[in-house]
């Protein structure tokens, strides 16, 4: 893979758009990216990470950390990576989410994150993917490293180098595993463990089970007591217990054959008792049957002389039924001629005129009531006018009212239309100037913007200045404090190269030779007075290196400080926390006055347009108004007309009486009474001729009868529910004794005996052979179920048994398999499968890291792999120790100076870098950043760190390093710098120096 081209705007310190053309280092084969601390260094290869990979490898924090605080809300924020791998060339466009001015209803909203990919084909970009997700997916394809591998392969990370040396074995697996993504070995080990429970458990019950159901065996047998010969036995193994169990059952089996025997017999004895018994049983009830039927028989026969009776009485009564209707009509006749003349008689006084007499009454009284009815019909409408008179005067009253109503609304209409235009006018004019107050609306909210931004930075600088000063103090200390420890240093570094001759002396022993010049003996041998140990190097070693740790990180927190107090300055414009106070509350005034007087016009407007509509509205109103006066005038001259006709008929019909509703009632009075009397006339008459015609059919047919008279009829009627009783009874009794007489003479021909017979010695016989039956079949019963019960148990203990000893041995191979996969058991060195994975891929991280930590300690130091065990039984397998060729010994990667550190640590990295290329299919890196504190070598190891660098140029790879260093900016021409603008932010200049 190989870097091309860097866009970035508004990305970390980075404001206006800032472009980086790696290839024009490419012959040069290594740059320099330099600048102030502080001016955006490190934020080039934050951006070249967030292209690829949409994060950043010094934040946790992701996107909410990449856009510029020097960014106004409407700029953009954008990464353009331009790069190439033997696939093609691509380009990939990212922007993180950020807030933004909203582009309708004022405010903020969130411009989503995006992300383009695009690969050049014929000299043209053509779209790959458009979605963040989708981009994602692509670069793992096209890139073939992860993001982890890509800040340990090619962008070698501030703080990274070291991590790596240092870290014990539990950190430095966490690395790893992400690295070469061994996560599925650590998988095959859990599984493992997971089975080895799974199968732990199992066996465990099922041994459970078996001991449960033995135990459930034995229970049966003893309550059983099939024991036998084996009672006093105890056997010790499951095998043993089972066999005697298998004895049991076979006694068991004797039991149920036995008692089935035993069962057979009593069942034939007990069919024989109860079929004698049977026998005895249908004899004594012939006997009680016999019996039963002569008492019946002869009481059926003294009823004969009663069923005789009622047979004459129902066939009279029969007879007597065929008379009824006429007896019962000539009745009725008789009492409706008595009803009728008596009706007639009322009618007469009620009512009467004198021209009823003779046959033709009823005529009279009808032509009469004709009469009156022709009368009293030309009375009828004027009696309707009559009772409808106050409706007539209640609608004359609403007519007047509609017309004085419509009159009111009229003129009322034309008042409202004459004061509106001027309305109109007034509002119009206020409306006017509350639009161009409001119109400042938007630009008051841009200084209320401002005013906080500038307020909230005057707080920040408040706060950092007092900042700025306690850092400036504790960095003047912390340097302070390693001048110190590097003169210690020196001091005790001087006194051991003094005192070499007198250490070496010590142990010269005469007549051997001496280790430096080879002489036997030894005239003047050195004194060793000041005695300066290796251990006493390497404590103020560790001290001088522990306080040049603090004086860069107390530099860098000043730097930080002092970059963020300059750009809180900036923010600020220079105002006091006062001043900006006060100037904010003015511009938060001066938008609220704007935002009132907008909204007060868009008022003052709504109601203008509401009084032009409704002036329109107004004429269409009084025109409406004006037709529907016009219309209640109609209609008043119309109630009046028809008031005025009403009253002269109604004066017509009333004639001499109070009123034409009192006339017409006596009419229709007399038209009632005498159409009454005319039908009470009539319906006497009518009586009396079905009363005659009644009386002489009932006398016809009492003669044609076997009745005499007709109260000899009235006496044989029975109801004929009487009748049907009759019926019954008779019928009843003829059916009873025919049925008795055939019974009787059945059991009279069987020829049983007059005494009863004895049953009590048969019954007490059935009973003892049901008794002796039931007994056998409970002891079969019960043999048989202690026989199944005993044999299912057992097999199923014996099956249940002879499986777990297969799973016993399985149990055995998958525990010790687990636990070697686990590190437990016999691994001594408690080396995990994962662990063991990466012990190897360690060693060859090892070996290529030695490959160039040999050429820049000058063979003296060599990284070497430790499988050692760990104290208090931690894990081992991936420990790192270093061995010194100048004393034969290894020590640990933490007992190294700063600068032997730092070469260990780069050697050890381009290690891990070759190593995770090659695992990702063995792509080829052509571009390589480190970004590392160099300012902690001396001129000597930094002159073996720039050999390094000018080795991994070869091949045509670029390498950009990221320093301050004076040294590195003399001995590197083609640099890349990073300057920080008064206003706060950055800017890259053109490459200098480069071919």
């Amino acid at each position: 893979m190989q870097l091309h081209r860097l866009e970035i705007e508004g990305f970390g310190p980075f404001r206006s758009r800032q472009t980086v053309d790696f290839d024009a280092f490419a012959d040069d084969g290594i740059f320099l990216i330099a600048g102030r601390t502080g001016a955006g260094k490190s934020s080039i290869l934050d951006a070249v990470c967030f292209g690829l990979y949409g994060g950043v490898p010094r934040y946790d924090s992701g996107d909410k950390r990449l856009r510029s605080d020097h960014s106004e809300p409407d700029e953009p924020t954008e990464v353009v990576v331009e790069f190439s791998t033997a696939g093609g060339r691509y380009r990939v466009t990212r922007a993180p989410a950020y807030e933004r001015p909203a582009k309708r209803g004022g405010g903020m909203t969130t411009q989503a994150a995006s992300a383009l990919l695009e690969q050049l084909v014929d000299g043209e970009w053509t779209g790959l993917a458009a979605r963040a997700v989708d981009v994602a997916n692509e670069l793992n394809d096209i890139l073939q490293l992860t993001q982890e591998q890509f800040l340990q392969v090619i962008l070698l990370a501030q703080n990274r180098f070291a991590d790596f040396l240092l870290a014990d074995s539990r950190e430095r697996q966490a690395l790893l595993r992400r690295l070469f993504g061994t996560e599925r070995f650590s998988d095959y080990q859990a599984r493992f463990d997971e089975r080895r429970r799974a199968a732990e458990q199992a066996l465990g019950g099922s041994r459970a089970t078996v001991a449960a159901r033995l135990d459930e065996a034995e229970r049966i047998v003893t309550e059983a007591e099939l024991w036998g010969d084996d009672a006093d036995s105890a056997p010790a193994t499951t095998d043993a217990r089972i066999d005697v169990l298998r004895r049991a059952i076979v006694r068991a089996d004797y039991r149920v054959e036995r008692f089935g025997t035993e069962r057979h017999v009593a069942e034939k004895a007990l069919a024989l008792a109860d079929s004698a018994l049977a026998d005895l049983r249908e004899q004594r009830q012939a006997q009680s049957d016999r019996d039963r039927a002569r008492v019946a028989l002869a009481a059926l026969e003294a009823q004969a002389e009663e069923i005789a009776d009622a047979t004459a009485r129902r066939d009279r009564a029969r007879a007597a039924e065929s008379l009824r209707t006429l007896i019962v009509a000539a009745s009725r006749a008789s009492a409706a001629r008595v009803i009728a003349d008596e009706a007639e008689e009322s009618a007469l006084a009620a009512f009467s005129i004198a021209e009823a007499t003779g046959d033709g009454r009823a005529a009279a009284y009808r032509e009469f009531a004709s009469e009156r009815t022709r009368e009293s019909g030309a009375w009828q409408h004027a009696a309707e006018l009559e009772a409808t008179a106050a409706m007539r005067a209640a609608e004359l009253a609403t007519a007047q009212a509609a017309v004085a109503q419509a009159t009111e609304i009229l003129t009322a209409l034309d008042e409202e239309r004459e004061a509106v235009p001027a309305t109109i006018a007034e509002l119009t004019a206020e409306r006017d100037v509350a639009r161009r107050e409001g119109d400042r609306a938007a630009i008051a909210a841009d200084a209320v913007t401002l005013a906080e931004r500038q307020h909230a930075a005057s707080r920040d600088v408040e706060r950092l200045t007092a900042a700025v000063a306690s850092a400036a103090s504790a960095e003047s200390d912390a340097s302070d404090a390693h001048a110190r420890a590097q003169t210690e240093l020196s001091q005790l570094r001087r006194r051991r190269l003094d005192g070499y001759a007198g250490e070496l002396a010590t142990a010269l022993v005469d007549g051997q030779p001496c280790a430096v010049c080879g002489a036997t003996e030894h005239p003047a041998p050195a004194e060793h007075a000041d005695p300066v140990s290796a251990d006493d190097i390497e404590t103020a070693e560790a001290a001088r290196d522990a306080a040049a740790l603090a004086e860069r990180k107390a530099s860098r927190a000043l730097a930080d400080l002092t970059a963020e107090h300059a750009a809180a300055v900036e923010r600020s414009g220079g105002l006091s926390v006062e001043e900006a106070g006060e100037r904010l509350s003015q511009a938060v005034s001066a938008r609220d006055t704007a935002r009132q007087a907008a909204l007060r016009a868009e008022q003052l407007g709504a109601r203008v347009d509401d009084l032009q509509r409704s002036l329109a509205d107004l004429e269409q109103r009084r025109a409406t108004a004006s037709e529907t006066l016009g219309a209640a005038r109609t209609a008043l001259s119309l109630i009046e007309q028809r008031i005025a006709d009403a009253d002269a008929a109604v004066a017509a019909a009333r004639g001499e009486h109070d009123s034409v509703a009192d006339r017409l009632a006596e009419a229709q009075r007399d038209i009632a009474l005498a159409t009454a009397a005319a039908d009470a006339i009539d319906a006497h008459t009518a009586a009396i001729e079905r009363d005659r015609s009644a009386n002489d059919e009932l006398a016809v047919a009492v003669a044609e009868s076997v009745f005499d008279e007709v109260s000899e009829v009235e006496q044989a009627l029975l109801s004929a529910a009487a009748i049907a009783a009759l019926d019954d009874r008779i019928t009843a009794h003829a059916v009873e004794i025919k049925k008795e007489r055939a019974l009787l003479l059945d059991l009279e021909m069987r020829m049983l005996p007059d005494e009863p017979i004895d049953l009590e010695s048969a019954e007490h016989a059935a009973q003892q052979a049901r008794a002796a039956w039931q007994t056998a079949v409970d002891a079969e019963s019960q043999a048989r179920s202690v026989q199944k019960s005993l044999t299912a148990t057992v097999d199923s203990a014996a099956r249940e048994h002879a499986a777990s000893a297969d799973a016993a041995q399985e149990f055995e191979v998958l525990r010790a398999l687990a636990d070697t996969l686990a590190g437990r058991s016999g691994n001594t060195h408690r080396m995990t499968l994962e662990t063991f994975v990466l012990a190897a891929e360690l060693e060859e991280i090892v070996a290529a890291a030695n490959v160039r930590l040999h050429d820049m300690s000058d063979g003296r130091y060599q990284l070497r792999h430790s499988d050692a065990l760990a104290a208090r039984g931690a894990a081992s397998g991936l420990g790192i120790v270093v061995f010194d060729a100048f004393t034969g010994q290894t020590r640990p990667a933490k007992s190294l100076s700063g600068g032997e550190t730092f070469l260990s640590s780069l050697a050890l990295a381009l290690g891990l870098a070759e190593v995770v290329t090659a695992r990702a299919g063995g792509i080829r890196l052509d571009t390589l950043f480190i970004d590392e504190g160099f300012g902690s070598l001396d001129a000597d190891t930094l002159e073996t760190a720039m050999r390094t660098l000018d080795e991994l140029r070869q091949g045509g790879r670029t390498v950009g390093v990221i320093s301050h260093v004076e040294a590195m900016q003399e001995q590197i021409p083609a640099q890349l710098t990073v300057r920080t603008l008064p206003d706060g932010h950055s800017v890259i200049d053109a490459p200098r120096g480069a071919s």
